[in-house]
């Protein structure tokens, strides 16, 4: 199993993103390193959602995000290792939207967000077609 390791305050800060963005489906970008034993977040930023017309359970990430989060993971001699997004109501599970836009090698952070805050994150990668979960540790 692969793992993504996410220091906590990282995660606390995603968690608040997510909670401040609710009922809205929020998203974002994880900034690291891919090594032997999964990925290292060491920064995360968060991103606007484009898609306005179904923003309750879809995302669609700002390309001018990716383009500055690229930029300071390059300047930091990191890079871009994954993303992070909330389903709103909904389980922390990759649905088929999520899977049409999913690229191999990048970890997918997913948190379930309800009226009451985060429920629950999990992060997943792609093989073979499908996703995989990965372990989650600080």
């Amino acid at each position: 199993m692969s793992v993504l390791y996410l220091p906590e305050p990282l995660r606390t800060r995603i968690a608040s993103w997510v909670s401040a963005g609710y009922p809205l489906e929020t998203c974002g970008l994880l900034i690291g390193r891919q090594n032997g034993a999964g990925v290292t977040v060491s920064e995360t930023i968060a991103a606007r959602n484009l898609n306005r017309e179904r923003a309750q359970d879809r995302f669609e990430l700002d390309p001018e995000a990716f383009i500055e989060a690229d930029r300071q993971a390059r300047d930091a001699g990191l890079e871009l290792v994954g993303v992070w997004h909330s389903h709103p109501d909904h389980p922390p599970r990759p649905s088929a939207t999520d899977r049409s836009f999913a690229w191999e090698g990048w970890s997918y952070l997913i948190l379930s967000v309800d009226s009451k805050g985060v429920e629950d994150m999990r992060s997943w990668r792609l093989a073979d077609d499908d996703f995989v979960e990965e372990a989650i540790l600080p």
